[in-house]
């Protein structure tokens, strides 16, 4: 009765605030594009034809300028784009940009008279991405994941780990700015999944990704609490080609493969787009030795997209994927809790699967309201070897999530105004096991919880261009969390942007909160008497994180050019971890007293070079502190601790890379990163911090006409095995996984 009133709640608010319609109502993954068209003495071009493409989805909308020279394109998805306008006596002129989401960029054309200029005039170079945001945020198209080396893997974060400042993977989980917890978007809608430590690779195959926005602080009260990371994706579509189909296939040594089929087609009212996946590789997770040991993975899923647009006010889109993932848990033979010739064959076990519908429309120019219900399921099934000493564990946790968003987001002169709300209702079911070997005599210990929550968060946030060079920021988030503990928390956020004129330099502030909601995650029955009564721990309930953010940044473009460099400064409560259950590969989510995490991050993009290519850079230098002692979750006895270094704080990390098209139809790219070590969990004695690492990947590869391309991509070529971290986590510590060499065969056909 509980889990039907928390669905009830939720679906009824929802609802409520759909009927209502009053004031403009999220997060989303469109922008709207807006202009302006004059001729050479300033007059408005009325009747100019305006044609909107994606330079990779191909998808495309046109209409007409007003009698104010004006026109405005809806419900625009987040990407690179041109806009070509032509009119009659004048030449036509084309631009590039890219939109971001919840982004009205206004662009200004003036058309030259045909007899003065004949030919079309191409800015070939986008915009710089951030133009007057206070976000800082990288966009990545599907040509360039798929020339990453290794980044269109179906369980690669090579996407977001090359990209993004102060991104990395430590014990096979992805850390952004010194945090775990971050949030994964689909056509706008965030994937909600509050468990932590449970699951490992991205939240959406790279492969079906068209666009992914990639935000670092300072986000909007309609982005959501996740702290460290938002990654908005726009999915294939279908709009690409026709009746297209494309088959990849892999080969490489560790026996892996990495194999997908994908259809896709679309007229003018309707586009889809289906995928079918495998893969499996010898080298699935970090290992806890320079040796690869039961270290097998295999994976399989699907993905399709669907849009139809019932009419020039109506659109309806349907984004659903289900996963599968299997990974061998590799340990170390040498271990002293291990038998001697012991062989343990620990796994994990990970399913997914979340089906997506909205319905987007148009009511005028600038004002846009969508509603998107959702359903997510996710599992993690950990299953220990009965072998294992001292102690057997196991841990079958599921979880489903029913919810919905509602949005609108209204663009008037000026004004960037968008508001919501968004909820989900969660039921959890996790067993837990124990066995022991240890010839205690104790009997078997197993418990089955089965945790209920809910959340609900409304939200305003408007963008005001007070001048050409000002743009101020205001927002509110109110969020109600009910599950093992019931929360309310009030997040206000405000930015401000300032654009230098002649240099175009653009300097940003931001102040903000964030709440993170908690796992459901507990234990009762014998499982907890044992953990409190012989082990002497204490479980308390996880509380939510509390953080607050400052961040000041600059962007400079220059000649297509954009360098973006930032500081930040973010102070958490109750800060979200994870520990192990009895020296064990199960993980249960705790709270620590508070953390402190500051950094300034530096992002170097170019335009293309000569036609031909370019290049990245991005580095952070950051410093992740922990402070005082365990507050929820698993508490283990231990001193009252001041500041201490994270398990994941690493100084330096830098990623130099690129693309290029080399000559015969060829091309290469290449990642080189360094890293200056994670922190050292044996000290003292010995440094602070594990040594430093490089690494350098590369992809080389040709077309064969306009259907075939053959690539090999090599993952730390120089094959550097070094320790990476000596915190317990999956297997136990953790070295850099050894080189990795595939071949990869694309091929384009109709059906």
């Amino acid at each position: 009765m509980q889990q039907r009133k928390g669905i009830l709640s939720v679906l009824v608010f929802l609802a409520a605030v759909a009927l209502a319609e009053v004031g403009p109502l999220g997060a989303t993954v469109f922008g709207t594009v807006r202009g302006i068209v004059h001729d050479p003495e300033h007059r408005p071009v009325q009747g100019a034809t305006v044609v909107l493409r994606g330079t990779s989805s191909g998808s495309g909308q046109t209409t007409q300028s007003d009698a104010n020279g004006e026109f405005t394109f809806d419900a625009v998805p987040l990407g690179e784009y041109t806009v070509e306008v032509s009119a009659k006596g004048f030449a036509s002129e084309t631009r590039r940009f890219t939109v971001l989401s919840g982004s009205a960029p206004v662009i200004h054309f003036q058309l030259q008279l045909a007899a003065q200029a004949q030919s079309v005039t191409v800015t070939a170079e986008s915009t710089p991405v951030q133009t007057l945001s206070v976000t800082p945020t990288t966009v990545l198209d599907r040509s360039e994941i798929e020339n990453t080396p290794g980044a269109s893997r179906a369980n690669s974060l090579a996407l977001i780990t090359d990209f993004v400042p102060g991104a990395y993977v430590e014990h096979d989980h992805l850390h952004v700015r010194g945090g775990h917890q971050v949030s994964w978007l689909i056509d706008g809608v965030p994937i909600p999944n509050t468990n932590i430590g449970s699951n490992v690779g991205p939240q959406i195959a790279p492969r079906d990704i068209d666009t992914i926005e990639m935000q670092s602080g300072s986000y909007a009260a309609d982005y959501g609490d996740r702290t460290y990371g938002i990654f908005d994706i726009a999915p294939r579509t279908g709009f690409e080609g026709n009746r297209q189909a494309e088959l990849v296939l892999t080969a490489g040594n560790f026996y892996q493969t990495d194999d997908q089929i994908t259809f896709g087609d679309h007229t003018r009212r309707f586009a889809y787009y289906a995928s079918l996946s495998g893969n499996r590789t010898n080298l699935g997770l970090q290992t806890p030795t320079s040796a690869v040991i039961h270290d097998a993975a295999n994976g399989f899923g699907g993905f399709t997209s669907l849009i139809f647009n019932a009419d020039p006010q109506d659109q309806l889109r349907v984004v659903a994927q289900v996963r599968r993932d299997y990974y061998q848990v590799p340990f170390d033979p040498k271990d002293p809790n291990n038998s001697p010739g012991e062989f343990l064959a620990d796994a994990n076990l990970e399913k997914d699967a979340f089906v997506v519908f909205s319905w987007v429309h148009t009511f005028s120019p600038g004002l846009l309201f969508t509603l998107s219900p959702f359903y997510h399921f996710n599992s993690a099934d950990y299953s220990g070897s009965p072998l294992d000493q001292p102690s057997a564990t196991t841990e079958d946790r599921a979880s489903n999530y029913e919810g919905g968003q509602a949005t609108i987001s209204w663009v008037k002169k000026q004004n960037n105004l968008r508001a919501g709300v968004y909820g989900f209702a969660q039921q959890d079911n996790d067993l837990f096991g124990l066995a022991f070997h240890n010839g205690s005599g104790t009997p078997p210990l197993s418990t089955t919880v089965s945790p209920l929550g809910s959340l609900v968060s409304v939200y305003a946030d408007d963008q005001i261009k007070l001048t050409s060079w000002l743009s101020l920021n205001a927002g509110l988030r109110q969020t109600h969390f009910s599950g093992g503990v019931t929360e309310n928390v009030t997040d206000p956020r405000v930015g401000a942007s300032v654009r230098i004129p002649h240099l175009n330099w653009v300097f940003r502030g931001f102040y903000g909160h964030y709440y993170q909601a908690p796992p459901l995650a507990t234990v009762s029955g014998p499982l907890l008497d044992f953990i409190t009564s012989v082990q002497q721990l204490q479980y308390l309930p996880l509380r939510g994180e509390h953080d607050e953010e400052h961040q000041f940044g600059v962007t400079i473009p220059w000649k297509g050019w954009t360098l973006d460099a930032d500081t930040f400064l973010t102070r958490a409560k109750s800060f979200f971890d994870h520990n192990n259950l009895n020296n064990s590969d199960v993980f249960l989510p705790v709270n620590i007293q508070g953390a402190r995490i500051n950094a300034w991050e530096l992002t170097l993009r170019s335009p293309r070079i000569r036609q031909r290519g370019r290049i990245y850079l991005t580095y952070s230098n950051q410093l992740a502190l922990g402070y005082g002692v365990i507050t929820g979750g698993l508490i283990t006895p231990g001193p009252i601790l001041g500041y201490f270094l994270l398990d994941h704080d690493q100084r330096n990390t830098l990623h130099v890379g690129g693309n290029w098209d080399l000559p015969r139809r060829s091309f290469a790219a290449t990642d080189v990163y360094y890293a200056s070590g994670f922190t050292n969990g044996a000290a003292p004695p010995g440094p602070d911090h594990l040594p430093a690492h490089t690494t350098f990947d590369l992809s080389l590869g040709k077309k064969f006409g306009e259907n075939v391309s053959v690539s090999v991509q090599g993952i730390n070529v120089a094959n550097r095995r070094v320790l990476l971290d000596n915190s317990f986590t999956f297997g136990g510590t953790h070295f850099l996984n050894p080189r990795e060499i595939y071949v990869q065969v694309r091929w384009r056909f109709k059906y």
